[in-house]
């Protein structure tokens, strides 16, 4: 059906792709890891130039999240390469890199110093 109100008084639809800026900080990660979903993880990838998410991403994501829990902190990438069965140039082809694949599996700012070598 044709919305025939004025402009000014059509209610906008929001973006399913909008995320409130609010839940992540200044260096776009997501402040609360208990947030976290797999929409979520759609609308922070699309916003990292990654339009799809599939298998091989959704492995090395939940493997990130799984170690992350474990771990309290920033998995190896050979660790994370031998558990998934990808490559380090896979992982660069899939993500662009680590930050990438930290801040789309909700991980909380690893820090300046860990920034640095990812």
């Amino acid at each position: 059906m044709l919305d025939t109100r004025p402009h000014s008084q059509q209610t906008p639809t929001p973006s399913p792709f909008l995320v409130p800026a609010s839940i992540f900080d200044e260096d776009g990660f997501l402040v609360d890891f208990g947030q976290w979903n797999e929409a979520l993880a759609q609308r922070i990838a699309q916003q990292e130039g990654i339009t799809h998410l599939d298998d091989p991403h959704w492995r090395l994501i939940r493997h990130v999240r799984e170690r992350f829990l474990a771990l309290g902190g920033l998995p190896s990438l050979r660790r994370v390469c031998r558990a998934t069965g990808l490559s380090r140039d896979e992982v660069h082809d899939l993500f662009g890199g680590c930050l990438p694949v930290w801040r789309i599996s909700g991980l909380p700012n690893p820090g300046e110093e860990a920034k640095a070598y990812m």
